[in-house]
């Protein structure tokens, strides 16, 4: 790339979808049959159109955000050095984390409390607090969690890593790995990920404990050092222009098979599959991540590679977005669980009135203010120029 160019708007654009496209996942949770025993708001109006919509996406959509992470790690390395890496991102992800999770925290439990006592047809997470808030028995309390906060706690991690990184000699691994063709680089890499699967379960949950998971860094972690290699070399990237077509239909084909080896629901007793069943979801894991990133990045930088007002105003809304949507979305979604109404109409209403919520609120109390200079930087007024 020009490491010269001021702006790089198709993976600014991307990114700002790729956390976007958090708020419709966690919408479709509580209308999707899969995720029913673990979702705070499931609703009995449910499809398996969701099911499909929520596992496909769940499978890409943050290894992809952890590559354009590490994609832009080497981006201000290359600007700042390490030292302003560290200081950077102290200052735009881990403040941004001590600051908001217990906010974010408290907005959860706040509308859950609520709904216990005031909901009639309640979820059966919800309808387990209740047995258990009435059984007058002490209750043990959660872990801690960072919630859906938990990729702004790992990403610390792997800042930290680039650091580490940078003091061995892994420039023969870094050659290696860019300088394979693309047939052999789509066939490889993938395996790459498998024995990070392995250690944990699958389909894969969001590590949001405190103590670190190691199959989070031998998979997240991977796609994050790919992509800080992927700013040096984009060959590959180039190469998957003409097998673009052959990404998403593989894709496809493997999200057919990964469908059919899924167990009828997810819960949070959810034991590993047998070893052809689970080793068969962790193969098309693998290679549905690998092959929906690249066609993600082949197709952001054919349609997404200008400059736009509107796209800009989106990628400085999305990181606010981000991180206060889920207490929007599940509150209301409680409303929405004694109301009348299929599930494509529930999904709407919830996943685009926190949109709506999520953009107001950025418009009249973030984008101008201290908020918006900690998560975005302090920016000119446009009546400045």
């Amino acid at each position: 790339m020009n490491k010269g160019e001021d702006r790089l708007h198709y993976m600014d654009n991307l990114r700002a979808i790729v956390m976007l496209v958090g708020v419709f996942f966690h919408a479709a949770l509580a209308y999707s049959s899969f995720f029913q025993d673990v979702w705070l708001s499931a609703d009995t109006a449910n499809s398996p159109v969701l099911d499909v919509v929520a596992n496909f996406t769940h499978i890409f959509r943050m290894p992809l955000f952890f590559l354009i992470a590490g994609f832009f790690a080497a981006l201000l390395v290359s600007r700042r050095g390490i030292g302003g890496l560290l200081k950077n991102r102290v200052k735009r992800v881990l403040l941004p984390l001590v600051i908001f999770l217990p906010l974010v925290t408290a907005g959860i439990i706040g509308p859950m409390l609520w709904a216990v006592h005031n909901v009639d047809n309640l979820s059966p997470f919800l309808r387990f607090i209740q047995s258990m808030m009435s059984s007058g028995e002490p209750q043990q309390s959660a872990p801690p969690s960072t919630i859906h906060l938990w990729f702004l706690y790992y990403l610390m991690f792997f800042y930290a890593l680039v650091w580490i990184l940078g003091q061995a000699s892994l420039a023969p691994v870094k050659r290696f790995i860019t300088n394979l063709s693309p047939p052999a680089a789509l066939l490889l890499l993938p395996l790459c990920l498998v024995p990070g699967l392995f250690l944990g379960v699958v389909p894969y949950a969001a590590p949001e404990g405190f103590i670190p998971t190691l199959w989070a860094f031998g998979f997240f972690g991977l796609f994050f050092v790919y992509g800080y290699w992927l700013f040096d070399s984009m060959e590959l990237v180039n190469a998957c222009e003409r097998y673009l077509w052959i990404l998403l239909l593989a894709s496809a084909g493997l999200f057919v098979i990964f469908y059919r080896a899924l167990p009828a629901g997810f819960s949070f007793e959810y034991q590993n599959p047998p070893l052809l069943q689970r080793s068969i979801l962790i193969l098309c894991t693998a290679y549905i991540s690998v092959f929906m990133s690249l066609a993600c990045l082949v197709l952001a930088r054919k349609w997404l590679d200008q400059r736009n007002a509107v796209m800009r105003y989106i990628a400085d809304a999305s990181y606010w977005i981000y991180i206060v949507h889920l207490p929007i979305v599940i509150a209301i979604q409680y409303w929405l669980l004694d109301q009348p109404g299929g599930w494509l109409y529930k999904f709407a209403v919830s996943s685009l009135t926190t949109m709506a919520i999520c953009l107001l609120s950025y418009a009249l109390l973030v984008r101008w203010s201290p908020i918006g200079w900690l998560l975005n930087g302090k920016r000119r007024p446009m009546w400045r120029g």
